[in-house]
């Protein structure tokens, strides 16, 4: 399969791209940095997610040569802060890039994955949406969107596949700067009370897309037990 995936400088997106070169599937990546991963089956495009003109170019370029079957919407930011210290500025980057940036990639893939017979599309949210986490009023906001975002088009893109899942704390650099005491009360807050892992990840996703999960839309998949 040929799989486009957003965020791949580092972290997830990073690991999703060498693991599904391992499986032996074309890879994509879109982000502000080259990752610099060797492989022959790897392509990268550089881009601002939240550039609609950039991801045209990108996507226009991808459709005169190749069939993409699966886009991985990962590319995301965070911050924390308390409400009343939350500058509009900040709360304006983290929506344009975590939900537009999403909104954006999945309207201009939406026809191109049409032409796949195996068409999918993952979002990546959050448990700090069902959690309401304090602290973090305008990534929660964001992630919200995303998820609304997900069954809407679960609707209006099919028989593309649309869901989303939401990880529990990983060890990136997205919680890199949050302190031990919040990531501990995230995590008592779980039924399975640990770290995630990148493979928990990589095995939601596997699920999402096999061809037999072509009945699965629509869907919000929490990791550690959230609900």
């Amino acid at each position: 399969m040929n799989i486009l995936i957003t965020g791949t400088s580092k972290g997830i997106g990073r690991y999703l791209s060498e693991y599904y070169l391992e499986l032996g599937h074309n890879v994509i990546g879109y982000s502000r940095s080259n990752p610099d991963i060797k492989h022959a089956k790897y392509q990268h495009y550089s881009g601002d997610i939240r550039n609609e003109k950039q991801i045209k170019e990108m996507i226009c370029e991808l459709r005169d040569k190749t069939i993409i079957d699966i886009l991985i919407n990962n590319a995301g930011i965070a911050s924390m802060n308390h409400f009343l210290l939350t500058p509009t500025e900040t709360a304006r980057q983290i929506i344009e890039v975590n939900y537009l940036g999403t909104f954006s990639m999945c309207r201009e893939m939406a026809r191109p994955l049409r032409h796949s017979k195996n068409g999918r599309i993952i979002n990546f949210t959050s448990v700090a949406v069902p959690l309401n986490l304090e602290g973090e009023s305008a990534y929660i906001a964001s992630k919200a969107a995303i998820e609304s975002l997900t069954r809407t088009l679960a609707k209006e893109l099919s028989p593309i596949t649309v869901n989303a899942t939401g990880p529990v704390p990983t060890k990136t650099d997205l919680i890199a700067g949050v302190p031990e005491s919040k990531i501990n009360n995230i995590i008592s807050k779980q039924a399975i009370p640990c770290y995630g892992d990148m493979k928990d990840i990589s095995n939601v996703i596997d699920f999402l897309i096999k061809p037999e999960s072509d009945f699965i839309t629509g869907q919000i998949i929490y990791l550690g037990g959230i609900y």
